[in-house]
C-alpha cells in the first residue's frame, strides 16, 4: 500500500473533500466546511491494491476510514482457518466499529481503493463536538444493517439464479449509480469469492452467469468487465 498526502486547503471546503463521495453521501455531508477543515487536519489518504489487507479481524482499532473508490470485503475467520465473506463496502461508506477496541471482521481490498483515513481519536472527540456527525454515522450504520438484514433473505431464501442476478444487481447499483436503465462495471470479486459470498460452489457461479449471458441478461468480456442493458430486466431475476 503507498499513502500519498494531499493538499487539503482551499478558502471554504478542503480540497480533498471537494470531490469526494462520502463528503456529499457519506458522514461528512454532516459537517460544515469549517468542520470539515478541522478533520481534514487530521487525515490522509491512502491507496491500496486488490488483495491488500486494510484491517485485520481482532486487531486493535486505531484508525477509521470512509471508502473513497473501489470496493472493500469483509470476511470472518472460523476456528479451523476458514473464511466467509459477510459483507462489501462502496464508497462512501465507513470502515470500522465505533468504540471499539478491535475490528470484528478482516477488511480487504476486492478492488483497488482509495480511502480516507482518520484516527480513531480525531473522529471521535468531532463526533463528541459535533452532534450532528454521530447522527449521521449512526444513519449510515442502520442502512448497513437493513442492507445485511435484506441480504440474509438472499442467502436463505433465494436460489442459485436468483442469488446470482442479485449479486449482479447489488454491484451494479453502487458501482454505477448515477447511471440510467443500462449499467457498465468491472466484476470485484473472483467466482470463487463470489461463490463464498452467496453459499454457492464455483461451477453453479459460472453456470447462473452463462445463463443470464446466453438470455441477454448481461454480457461479460475479458472475463471481468460487465454490462447489464437493462437493470429492470436483472432486477426481475432477482426473484
Amino acid at each position: 500500500m503507498t499513502t500519498e498526502r494531499r493538499d487539503i486547503h482551499n478558502s471554504d471546503v478542503p480540497v480533498l473533500c471537494q470531490s469526494c463521495e462520502a463528503r456529499h453521501r457519506g458522514i461528512c455531508g454532516a459537517l460544515e466546511p469549517g468542520e470539515l477543515t478541522a478533520l481534514a487536519r487530521s487525515t490522509h489518504v491512502t491507496r491500496a491494491r486488490a488483495g491488500s489487507e486494510l484491517v485485520a479481524e481482532a486487531m486493535p482499532v486505531h484508525s477509521y476510514a470512509n471508502v473513497m473508490r473501489g470496493v472493500v470485503k469483509l470476511s470472518k475467520a472460523l476456528e479451523d482457518g476458514r473464511q466467509q465473506i459477510v459483507g462489501l463496502q462502496f464508497a462512501p461508506d465507513f470502515i470500522g466499529r465505533l468504540f471499539s477496541g478491535e475490528s470484528s471482521v478482516t477488511a480487504e481490498a476486492a478492488s483497488d481503493v482509495d480511502l480516507c483515513r482518520v484516527p480513531r481519536a480525531a473522529l471521535e472527540k468531532l463526533m463528541a463536538d459535533h452532534p450532528a456527525l454521530e447522527r449521521r454515522l449512526m444513519q449510515q450504520t442502520l442502512r448497513e444493517l437493513d442492507e445485511a438484514r435484506e441480504w440474509m433473505v438472499t442467502l436463505g431464501r433465494k436460489n442459485a439464479a436468483e442469488k446470482v442476478a442479485s449479486f449482479l444487481f447489488l454491484i451494479a447499483t453502487h458501482l454505477d449509480p448515477a447511471a440510467g436503465p443500462k449499467r457498465s462495471f468491472e466484476l470485484p470479486l473472483t467466482r470463487a469469492d463470489i461463490a463464498d459470498f452467496l453459499g454457492l460452489t464455483i461451477e453453479t457461479v459460472s453456470r447462473q452467469l452463462s445463463k443470464l449471458r446466453a438470455d441477454s441478461i448481461i454480457t461479460i468480456t475479458n472475463n471481468r468487465q460487465v454490462e447489464v442493458p437493462s437493470m429492470a430486466t436483472l432486477k426481475a431475476r432477482c426473484g
